[in-house]
């Protein structure tokens, strides 16, 4: 949309803020917001920020009293800071206009107008700029702390009540728009993830010709696969072997060091890897990853992320793999490594780890365990057809929702500037309210 600008600008003085409308007036957070002192009320649940909103924490229900005590409460109306910004993280949005009543972690600081002359719902689209834009740059030390005096002394540009009712309300009908938009590309991409989960899992435990006899796999999680189709266990595929323990002194430097992560983000295990770790030669030639090799996710602090692939499409020289691994590695021409890669990423297969996995501390993946996992086989031949039909099919998806990804990405962007532009006066909405 093209939209006007005031008549008459003036230089603000201020390098985030920059021309402002020449009837605005400069200000300072402190004559707006005072901080409020720590409020204790033990009645409250429990809350925190979550991407720019306080929300509740269910996590935490089962604190002590006494640990309560530590909290304080933050109300309906009130602005809550997090002033803790770890790294100097330039995406986490640290400020809230907090729309329920909680009692939060003293770590937060909780701020109240100093009159009702503000309209709060501008000061959120406010804060909202002056947070990605101006707040990453306050506060000192490594982590980055924050505080109320920090923020205090900062300028801003305020217009009249009336004014701000005006621009609050317009970006509360655009915002409420384009999350709208945005919302509805999330659940398309929702469903084509869905829709790709779905054909996966179809072509490698159904086949391609749906004119196919089926025969009753023996696997509950499994069902019908087709006739002519074996079902084995992967132990009668090829071998397991847990990956390499070393101590943290080794890592840094060296050779290739395939770690969980690189496991848990990828079906196909990448060719360049962050990890470097100081490996001998025995290492590389027992814990080697190779061509046609697949690695399982062994342990992790929950189930979910417990038995997720990620096949080797092409040998990795020198290279070794984390202890948090399990290597699978296939008796020659038992499978195609490309429809290794779909199988053992197969949604079915969330079934089988989630139901036969012991949770004791840590989720922890066996050897034995993973032996058990029921592999449907097709021929060779067949295998290389559904690898060609999926490859196909997949990349048409994918390419969909690499659209709708870049299209989120454009709507949030937009977002932020309709928001960025109307709180500092670049454009005037007044007009566009009714």
């Amino acid at each position: 949309m093209d939209f006007k600008r005031y008549p008459f600008y003036k230089n603000s003085g201020v390098e985030w803020l920059g021309e402002i409308p020449e009837h605005w007036v400069g200000s300072k957070f402190k004559y707006i917001f005072q901080e409020k002192q720590h409020t204790k009320n033990m009645n409250l649940p429990f809350g925190a920020i979550s991407f720019g909103s306080v929300v509740y924490k269910e996590d935490k229900a089962n604190l002590t009293d006494e640990l309560k005590e530590n909290y304080q409460e933050v109300l309906q109306g009130e602005f809550l800071v997090n002033p803790l910004n770890l790294n100097y993280d330039l995406k986490s949005l640290r400020t809230a206009l907090s729309k329920i009543d909680v009692v939060v972690s003293s770590g937060y600081f909780v701020l109240k107008l100093k009159n009702n002359t503000f309209n709060k719902r501008y000061l959120e689209y406010l804060l909202y700029i002056f947070d990605i834009r101006k707040m990453k740059t306050l506060g000192a030390g490594i982590r980055q702390t924050l505080t109320f005096k920090d923020m205090a002394v900062c300028d801003v540009a305020i217009p009249s009540a009336c004014e701000q009712t005006q621009i609050a309300s317009f970006l509360d009908s655009e915002t409420s728009r384009i999350d709208n938009l945005i919302a509805k590309q999330e659940k398309l991409i929702e469903k084509l993830e869905e829709h790709r989960k779905s054909v996966i899992s179809h072509a490698v435990t159904k086949g391609l010709d749906p004119n196919a006899k089926m025969k009753d796999s023996g696997v509950e999680w499994l069902g019908e696969v087709p006739e002519h189709w074996e079902v084995r266990p992967l132990k009668y595929l090829g071998n397991c072997k847990n990956g390499i323990n070393i101590g943290a002194e080794y890592f840094g430097s060296g050779s290739p060091f395939i770690s969980y992560g690189d496991v848990y983000r990828n079906s196909e295990l990448p060719t360049i890897f962050n990890g470097l770790v100081q490996s001998t030669e025995n290492d590389k030639r027992i814990y080697s990853v190779q061509r046609g090799d697949v690695l399982f996710t062994r342990t992790s602090e929950t189930i979910e992320e417990i038995g997720f692939s990620s096949t080797c499409l092409a040998d990795v020289k020198d290279a070794t793999f984390a202890g948090f691994l399990i290597r699978f590695r296939p008796i020659k021409k038992s499978l195609l490594p490309e429809y290794s890669k779909y199988y053992f990423r197969n949604i079915l297969l969330r079934s089988f780890f989630v139901k036969e996995m012991n949770l004791v501390t840590r989720a922890s993946l066996s050897q034995e365990l993973l032996k058990k996992l029921a592999v449907p086989l097709p021929s060779q031949e067949e295998q290389s057809e559904i690898v060609s039909f999926l490859d196909s099919k997949t990349y048409r998806i994918d390419n969909l929702i690499e659209k709708q990804r870049k299209l989120i990405e454009k709507l949030k962007s937009y977002r932020t500037s309709i928001i960025s532009h109307a709180v500092t006066g670049k454009i005037d909405v007044r007009d566009l309210v009714a």
